[in-house]
């Protein structure tokens, strides 16, 4: 391939790449930015440990706000999914970038995170 075309076609894959939108929900990252949670101490964690992962598209984790993409999770059960925090799942690393959370706490952000704005 001449590298002219190479440049082309990584160019078009790396725009294609940084979406600011969920594949398959509708839902937008900079939505998912906005929201935090009102409790000062769960908005305090949530900042340091979900927020880098779970407003950014193309990550892996579901956006916070986008219920269409939590409600496959949410239908597993809670205590299923504070077990894939605590243990980490996919590129989550065990305990979810939060090394001070309790299951309480786990459980309150993943009900907030999953809930629609």
């Amino acid at each position: 391939m001449p590298r002219t075309t190479l440049s082309t076609v990584i160019a078009i894959f790396l725009l294609t790449a940084c979406t600011d939108r969920q594949p398959g929900s509708g839902f937008e990252s900079t939505a998912s930015r906005s929201l935090r949670p009102a409790e000062p101490q769960l908005a305090e964690v949530y900042d340091r440990s979900c927020r880098s992962c779970h407003t950014v598209a193309g990550t892996g984790a579901p956006l916070t706000g986008d219920a269409a993409a939590w409600a496959p999770r949410l239908e597993k059960g809670m205590n299923i999914l504070v077990d894939n925090v605590i243990n980490g799942l996919g590129s989550m690393p065990p305990g979810g970038l939060c090394r001070d959370c309790d299951a309480d706490q786990y459980e309150q952000l993943i009900a907030f995170m999953a809930a629609a704005p």
